[in-house]
């Protein structure tokens, strides 16, 4: 992050140029000038400092993003100590050639923590284990969310209300030649992938492979590096792309497409606006194809440095998708809504389904919500269906960067926008979305294509947006109705 110290803004020196280089180093100075004297007023004006820890980190300490008339950018401000964030940026605000000026607010994790159990389904290897094996194709007593939920249900593969139809999706997939999404790039923005060795102290999952990642970033430790330290990241990349027909763990969704780990979320699970709307860009620009983001901000907060970077990946044609977020338990149901980046521009909000094809208890409702998807967990009051089970995929153990797993904890929309995320990459290298389209008008398509194929669980459009998501009627070459999406409950 580039931190601009409010109290080292002085004159700048100008020297001769052609007119426009003149006018646009005149706007810079001036804007830089304004903010740091704006900066200083706040921090007069707070008097007690109030605001200045960032209210139990709702935003970052002391730091501001701001965007001045004449810049192409917002910018990180850096406040001096005592300075009120939130009187400060109301100043900014109210000066006109001031665009915008918020706390650089902090985004969560849309995970929810549930007591880890051990699940006694057979046919995973739980990684580790002295003298485990693993029963080829056992990945479907555990992986209920990939599984048809209609149809005659088979000795190797059962059916489940909950499920998206993985099986037939790679299907579509390979008759294209396309297997597991292959040639498309996914972008996870999270707390980082185990997605390669570091020493000893950083391994690899071992199902994933080198070759399916692209470069990637970390904003959070400023490097080239975006190792996972806390395992968030990493299960959400399973979902969307572990290893499949590898005799180890568990499949993933779109196992043929690339990964480019994106970190933005530190280890307790919290990113601040400059470092995702950082690592939106640094998606676009190096080319990924779809962004997948499992974090919210809080109820209400205004992003504008993230909505730019999504119109900007909108502009490019990359489809964004975003978790609808979780009921917070420590939050009134009031003070809880559908918030960004899921409501912003273009964005696929993702609302979290059970295994028992119900609404999630922890899935927030709003016009935010697109679509829905597997999140597991507890079912939503008035459920005919008992079935709770979490998502299952492997990552790092509790507390280390270097061993893995099969937890059985990992509940909520953060793994919902994944097989959403996963989905759309399937969806892309299936060919039905025509390659004439422009940019933008692909994202459109892709987004209703989603739409089109989901099915219905019965609920309001706030709390299921179109219906759950169908992964084979998505990539289906030839798909008849697609008008009328279907209810299933």
């Amino acid at each position: 992050m580039l931190e601009y110290p409010a109290w080292n803004f002085g004159a700048v020196e100008v020297f001769e140029g052609e007119p426009a280089m003149f006018l646009m180093q005149r706007k810079t100075a001036l804007g830089a000038a304004l903010i740091g004297c704006l900066a200083l007023l706040g921090a007069t004006a707070a008097g007690t400092g109030a605001n200045a820890i960032g209210q139990a980190h709702r935003f970052a300490p002391r730091q501001l993003v701001v965007k001045v008339d004449g810049e192409a950018h917002a910018r990180t401000v850096g406040l001096p100590r005592g300075a009120g964030v939130l009187a400060t940026a109301r100043a900014l605000r109210a000066k006109p050639n001031v665009e915008y000026a918020e706390p650089n607010y902090a985004a969560h994790a849309s995970a929810v923590e549930l007591e880890p159990v051990d699940p006694d389904d057979p046919g995973t290897l739980e990684l580790g284990a002295t003298g485990s094996t693993a029963t080829p194709g056992g990945w479907a007593t555990k992986q209920w969310d990939f599984l048809n939920y209609s149809g005659t249900a088979t000795t190797k593969l059962p059916i489940s209300p909950g499920g998206i139809d993985a099986p037939g999706a790679w299907a579509n997939l390979e008759a294209v030649g396309r297997p597991g999404g292959k040639g498309v790039v996914v972008a996870v923005l999270d707390s980082g992938i185990a997605y390669r060795d570091y020493g000893t102290s950083y391994v690899r999952s071992p199902d994933f492979s080198p070759e399916q990642f692209v470069p990637g970033e970390d904003f959070v430790d400023h490097d080239k590096l975006p190792l996972d330290e806390n395992g968030h990241g990493t299960h959400v990349a399973g979902t969307i792309a572990e290893q499949t027909n590898n005799g180890i763990g568990l499949t993933g969704l779109a196992y043929g497409t690339k990964l480019m780990p994106v970190r933005v979320l530190n280890r307790g699970n919290v990113g601040y606006a400059n470092r995702i709307a950082a690592g939106i860009k640094f998606a676009v620009e190096h080319h990924a194809q779809v962004i997948n983001m499992s974090f919210n901000f809080a109820c209400g907060e205004k992003v504008p440095q993230v909505d730019e970077a999504l119109r900007e990946a909108y502009a490019h044609g990359i489809v964004t998708v975003a978790s609808g977020g979780n009921l917070s338990t420590s939050a009134s149901s009031v003070a809880s809504c559908v918030s960004e980046p899921a409501t912003g521009p273009r964005v696929i909000g993702v609302g979290g389904t059970t295994e028992g094809g119900c609404i999630g208890s922890y899935s927030l409702a709003g016009k935010g919500i697109d679509v829905v998807a597997p999140g597991g967990g507890t079912p939503a009051a008035g459920c005919p269906s008992i079935l709770s089970r979490p998502i299952y995929q492997v990552t790092l153990k509790p507390g280390t960067t270097n061993e893995f797993t099969v937890p059985g904890n990992y509940v909520g929309t953060s793994m919902a926008a994944a097989h959403v995320s996963a989905t759309v990459a399937l969806i892309l290298a299936s060919g039905v979305i025509p390659k004439s389209l422009s940019p933008k008008a692909k994202v459109r398509a892709v987004i209703q294509r989603l739409k089109v194929t989901a099915r219905s669980l019965g609920y309001p459009k706030t709390v299921q947006g179109a219906g759950l998501i169908d992964a084979a009627r998505a990539t289906a070459p030839a798909t008849t109705n697609l008008a009328t999406s279907r209810r299933v409950r």
